[in-house]
C-alpha cells in the first residue's frame, strides 16, 4: 500500500517523469538498437505527466493518482 500511495504522490509523479526522461535520453545517446529503451521510457514519462499509476490496479487502487490521493 505504501508503494501505491508514494507513486500517487507528487514526488512519485516526479520520479516517474525523471525516470522516463532518463530512459529516453540514454536510449537516444546509445543509439543502435537501444532506441527501444527510449520507447520504453515513454511509458513512465506519460504515466507521470497524466497522473496515472500503472501498478495501482494490482493493489486494488484506482488507476488515477488523483483518486488515490483523495482516498487517503
Amino acid at each position: 500500500m505504501k508503494f501505491s500511495h508514494f507513486m500517487a504522490s507528487s514526488l512519485g509523479r516526479g520520479v516517474r517523469i525523471v525516470a522516463g526522461l532518463a530512459l529516453i535520453i540514454i536510449g537516444i545517446a546509445l543509439g543502435g538498437g537501444w532506441w527501444a529503451l527510449a520507447v520504453v521510457g515513454l511509458v513512465p514519462l506519460l504515466a507521470g505527466a497524466f497522473d496515472l499509476c500503472l501498478f495501482n490496479p494490482l493493489f486494488h487502487q484506482p488507476f488515477s493518482g488523483r483518486l488515490v490521493r483523495l482516498r487517503q
